[in-house]
């Protein structure tokens, strides 16, 4: 894995959290992106959680014209109209474990790690999928919002066991100009015939975030992450 940790911005919803959501912006955003979803979340049930908003790392992209900006890994407009199969790999590897190093900190600091959602928007998204299929210890689950799924083709052969289970929040804008509605779509047919059960929504938006999908979001959260009666889960990391 990378040596360097991310950067990042944490909100804690209590005193001791229990729970973590690393929670991953979008191409040219950073860790502030999310920030304020947390007060508009209704977390009702749920143990004191910790939100981790990382810092992408500082990259050309070529979208853009070769600017440097904040970006999980480098995109260009074939990976967006579909005539790239396969998005920048190195990119999305080592931001897969800068992200993983990021799972383990929290394991470190008592959180285990099935009390751990992955979380990202458009590229985010990606890498929050990326990681968490592939993360060899069991995750509470993953949102992935206006994405896709990188580096499809290589996941039946990567995909760990330990989350062929996992809950998978996916949510899309069907009016999406950046990453076409086809492309997230297609992502959850994918998933599903590998196995994976998909909570999908569609809002009638672009490539942004509603308020009835931060609902949809909060109800999910309160799901995977509700309060565990005492005694009943252990404080291992898996």
């Amino acid at each position: 894995m990378t040596e360097k940790m991310l950067e990042t911005i944490e909100i804690e919803t209590g005193p001791r959290p229990a729970a973590s959501v690393i929670w991953m912006h979008g191409l040219g955003a950073d860790g502030n992106d999310f920030v304020p979803i947390v007060r508009e979340l209704d977390l009702t049930g749920t143990p004191p959680i910790r939100f981790v908003f990382p810092h992408a790392p500082m990259r050309p992209v070529t979208i853009n014209n070769g600017f440097v900006m904040r970006a999980w890994y480098d995109v260009s407009l074939d990976d967006l109209e579909g005539r790239s199969r396969r998005a920048d790999e190195n990119g999305v590897r080592n931001s897969q474990e800068a992200i993983a190093r990021l799972i383990e900190r929290e394991i470190g600091r008592g959180i285990a790690s099935r009390h751990i959602v992955l979380a990202g928007f458009s590229q985010g998204g990606a890498i929050a999928l990326q990681t968490g299929l592939r993360y060899p210890r069991e995750l509470a689950g993953i949102m992935a919002f206006s994405t896709y799924v990188p580096l499809a083709e290589t996941l039946p052969r990567e995909a760990a066991s330990a989350n062929l289970r996992a809950p998978i929040f996916m949510a899309h804008g069907t009016h999406d100009p950046l990453v076409p509605y086809a492309m997230g779509s297609g992502s959850r047919e994918l998933l599903g015939k590998l196995g994976y059960e998909v909570e999908w929504h569609d809002y009638p938006m672009q490539h942004a975030v509603c308020l009835e999908e931060v609902r949809d979001i909060s109800a999910w959260l309160r799901r995977v992450l509700r309060e565990q009666p005492a005694g009943l889960d252990g404080a291992t990391g898996c």
